[in-house]
């Protein structure tokens, strides 16, 4: 059911691993100003440079307070200003005050990470052989902590532009081109199989430990969802017809007034173009639906005559042949509530406020998004969302049981011009 970890890497290899994550964050904030850096468009989002200083306090609060002998913060305010939601490290400022912070500055905030990486760098060095199977531990939870604020880092700032008359584009590449095809079911048998992390390489507390569940026999699209299907339910009403929701969603879509996925944006004419990281562009029917509340996922997985998969049907059929667009695209719905797998134990001192308190009212996403650090995805992540959120990279697979029917179109959206009308 698990296998043995891994000894510790060697300390070169680790201290050049902590320089690369953090150079990655700073190269994703390069076009944004420190005005962008330092505002907050809504309490589910954190600012830039709060982004920026949350990861340095946590090496700072973890690692260098507890184990580098003689440590001095170079500010002891920054551990109240910092703090996320360590209940265990004191007090902390309010999440939804985040963008009050005009101070400290952002060159303060980029003094603040130099001086906790020389120390990290010391502490690294200096360890003992006995501390260091620890120390190497928590730097590599710190550093796949600070890959999931690098994510957070675009989606936050995404919808601050959002809200910008502008829209400007937050990258400056070109977008990747989605190439159309058909969706197609893929079946898995069912049985009794084994989900969760078994061991060997680095997890969260949360994908562990690896147990077994059993599936009745189902099938899985091949491919995510694409705009051009996701238009074709708006265009049927979607948005209008109480049949496809949850109670709690169709509410939502009434009070927020939805009329389509976050960032779509209506144009004169009946056409849509939709707000991503190179700013505006046409829709592309192609290209996977993202930015969709789980009530939106799964509104559509009804009116499509399929369903969201369970994580444990997710994780199953990856191994399945053909399976595409699972990691790089967008994060994938499911209809699993985040609750801990059997046997769960959160992890030791201040990170067991990680995960396991939270695991209650959301729902897991499972995958990854074209917003994931590179070497961050892995088979048994769980990322995990209230229902209404719709910020994030998120989208959907289909799922149904095996013998199902359904109403997906079974062959790429046509593109929607005169010509093809005609």
């Amino acid at each position: 059911m698990s296998e043995p970890a891994l000894p510790p890497p060697a300390r070169p290899d680790l201290a050049r691993r902590f320089d690369a994550v953090r150079r990655h964050t700073l190269a994703l904030v390069e076009t944004l100003s420190a005005e962008d850096q330092a505002a907050q468009s809504m309490p589910d989002a954190s600012p830039a440079k709060w982004h920026q200083a949350h990861t340095t306090w946590f090496f700072e609060a973890l690692l260098l307070r507890p184990h580098l002998s003689g440590y001095q913060p170079l500010d002891e305010s920054y551990h109240y200003l910092f703090n996320s939601y360590y209940e265990g490290l004191g007090p902390r400022h309010p999440r939804p005050q985040r963008g009050l912070l005009t101070r400290p500055s952002l060159a303060q905030v980029r003094e603040y990470r130099q001086y906790v990486e020389a120390h990290m760098h010391r502490l690294m060095d200096e360890s003992s052989d006995a501390q260091w199977p620890e120390i190497a531990r928590t730097v590599e939870l710190g550093l796949q902590h600070e890959q999931q604020h690098q994510e957070l880092i675009l989606t936050d700032a995404l919808h601050l532009l959002s809200n910008h008359p502008w829209r400007p584009a937050l990258l400056a590449h070109p977008p990747s081109t989605i190439t159309a095809m058909p969706m197609e079911w893929r079946s898995h048998p069912g049985g009794l199989v084994e989900i969760g992390h078994a061991g060997g390489g680095f997890a969260f507390d949360n994908e562990g430990p690896r147990h077994r569940e059993w599936l009745e026999p189902f099938e899985i699209g091949q491919r995510l969802v694409n705009c051009g299907e996701y238009l074709r339910f708006i265009e049927d009403g979607g948005y209008r017809d109480p049949r496809w929701w949850l109670s709690e969603g169709w509410a939502t879509v009434q009070a927020q007034q939805w009329q389509g996925p976050q960032y779509w944006l209506p144009e004169d004419g009946g056409e849509w173009s939709v707000f991503g990281l190179q700013g505006v562009k046409p829709l592309d029917p192609a290209a996977p639906v993202m930015h969709l509340s789980f009530y939106e996922a799964s509104a559509y997985a009804a009116w499509a005559g399929a369903r969201l998969p369970s994580e444990a049907e997710w994780e199953a059929a990856i191994a399945l042949p053909g399976m595409q667009q699972l990691w790089d695209q967008a994060w994938q719905w499911t209809r699993s509530a985040y609750h801990p797998y059997p046997g769960f134990r959160p992890l030791d001192g201040a990170a067991s406020e990680y995960n396991g308190k939270f695991m209650v009212g959301q729902l897991v996403l499972r995958g990854g998004s074209l917003a994931t650090p590179p070497g961050h995805t892995r088979p048994t992540y769980r990322n995990f969302f209230p229902p209404g959120a719709r910020w994030q990279f998120s989208g959907l697979r289909l799922a149904r049981d095996a013998s199902g029917p359904s109403q997906v179109p079974l062959a790429p959206f046509p593109p929607r011009s005169s010509e093809s009308a005609a």
